[in-house]
């Protein structure tokens, strides 16, 4: 079980887009990286095919490490350390150290 997943939403900690928060569009190489919304952008040069018709320079997202992001509780700026806990019913649930909020 992961700490993030995909649509969580996380603040970027280091780096040059320190202090976005952004949605995780995916989680990458054994859950060790995410690509995170509209954070770190990197253009690449791409030949013409069916998506691109004219090809050129397309900007997206790249990876970051998955200790470079934190999640944010539910007010949305706070940056959480996420937990593991059984509810009652027995199945393992995150939940925040700071706020004993529950995120799943």
């Amino acid at each position: 079980m992961r700490k993030i997943r995909k649509n969580d939403t996380v603040r970027i900690m280091v780096g040059k887009d320190k202090g976005k928060v952004g949605k995780v569009l995916a989680v990458l190489d054994d859950g060790q990286k995410v690509k995170v919304e509209k954070c770190n952008m990197v253009k690449r040069h791409k030949k013409p095919d069916s998506q691109h018709r004219t090809g050129g320079i397309v900007e997206m997202e790249a990876a970051l490490h998955i200790s470079n992001v934190a999640l944010v509780a539910s007010d949305g700026s706070t940056p959480v350390r996420v937990g593991f806990q059984t509810n009652d019913g027995g199945a393992k649930v995150r939940f925040s150290r700071k706020h004993d909020q529950v995120f799943d």
